[in-house]
């Protein structure tokens, strides 16, 4: 039986992942679970899979947490601190690392260190620090399960092809809810129009990440840093009915695609059952209903995201993480109603050019210019 702990149960890739626990239980043990202010719905999941930690992030939901756990064998625990303290959990066989934003590069790091494998949908990880936790990784001989459905899709391609095959990775995306939209009118997007995907059900911070595209150039970097593929060999294509989730082409100039619903269950059951399949009773893909499946080159001018993705990799260093962090901020700040739609690129792409770069940046100098950044967006918001 497989030991796994939680990082981020109360997000969506957390919720799904204990869907997937559930209808495996002979095969998985929860060790741990952590949530980050969603105090109500932590407490319903301890209940109900009886994990031997719970850590509540938001330390002021401590004594709810502790009080509505007081009669089960359950240790709860607050704070930051704490979770890095569980991600370093040596008791768990993998680490499912679902925290959103940068504040999820730490708890990878104490995983790895402790030798542990990690399941990563935390794709700032990558973005922040792909070479160092690369490095990291090789020295602690753990390995890195992608979660998202994405480098899942190219992961289970490559599966089983020999080394050296893989020409190009082709990494899909549906354009969010506005490929057809009018550029002009960009600036009065709403945040309600921006939350609602035509194809997936996430977060709010990756559904706008969605709507801008800049989840794809985050992809993008961590394509690079999960397959050792350079960016120029990695092409995007926009795909809106989000059935093919992505695709390698080989040196014979075979493409492989996998294909499935827009259901993350899949793309989690695979990181947690891997080298196996396990047989689940998911929704099935049904592609004489759906028809037809279209594609088309992304439009930069429309989503200018992308670019800044490509212009951070390029440049390397400490780019990338300056590309994460402002993009992350900007989105909480557009969240708020404090900034217009545009305003999410044109900050980050602000903040970059501002930007000294580190070429070789440690995992900790990555960490101080994080808390840097945030407090440089800060001082951009007081002047809103």
């Amino acid at each position: 039986m497989k030991k796994i702990g939680i990082l981020g149960s109360t997000g969506s890739i957390g919720v799904n992942s204990l869907h997937v626990i559930n209808r495996h239980k002979d095969k998985f043990h929860i060790v741990y679970i952590s949530g980050g202010k969603n105090a109500v719905l932590l407490i319903e999941q301890a209940k109900k899979y009886h994990p031997e930690y719970v850590v509540i992030a938001d330390a002021t939901k401590y004594e709810q947490v502790k009080e509505a756990l007081s009669d089960l064998p359950i240790k709860v625990s607050a704070g930051y601190d704490s979770i890095l303290a569980m991600a370093g959990n040596q008791e768990v066989d993998l680490v499912i690392n679902a925290i959103v934003g940068s504040k999820g590069l730490a708890p990878t790091v104490a995983a790895i260190k402790n030798g542990l494998d990690v399941a990563l949908s935390n794709k700032e990880s990558l973005v922040m620090a792909g070479e160092q936790i690369n490095k990291l990784k090789q020295e602690k001989n753990t390995q890195i399960f992608p979660v998202d459905s994405e480098h899942s899709a190219m992961w289970q391609c490559i599966v089983g092809e020999p080394e050296g095959s893989v020409d190009r990775l082709i990494l899909t995306g549906s354009g969010g809810p506005f490929l057809t939209r009018d550029l002009n009118t960009f600036s009065q997007i709403t945040v309600e129009e921006a939350l609602a995907h035509p194809n997936w059900s996430m977060g709010s911070k990756i559904t706008i990440d969605s709507a801008t595209m800049a989840n794809k150039g985050l992809e993008l970097i961590e394509a690079v840093h999960l397959f050792d593929v350079p960016v120029d060999r990695i092409d995007i294509l926009i795909h809106p009915q989000s059935i093919i989730h992505s695709m390698v082409k080989f040196s014979d100039t075979s493409v492989k695609a996998q294909l499935g619903i827009p259901d993350m269950k899949i793309p989690i059951q695979y990181a947690l059952s891997w080298p196996e399949r396990f047989p689940s009773e998911w929704e099935n893909l049904d592609l004489a209903k759906i028809g037809s499946l279209t594609f088309s080159e992304p439009d930069f001018e429309r989503f200018p995201a992308i670019k800044l993705a490509y212009r951070a990799i390029e440049a390397g260093g400490t780019y990338p993480t300056v590309l994460n962090v402002c993009n992350e901020q900007a989105v909480y700040l557009f969240l708020k109603g404090k900034i217009p739609f545009t305003a999410i690129a044109d900050m980050t792409s602000k903040a970059m050019d501002k930007h000294e770069n580190i070429s070789d940046p440690s995992i900790e100098d990555i960490l101080f210019l994080e808390e840097k950044l945030i407090n440089y967006m800060k001082e951009e918001e007081d002047k809103l």
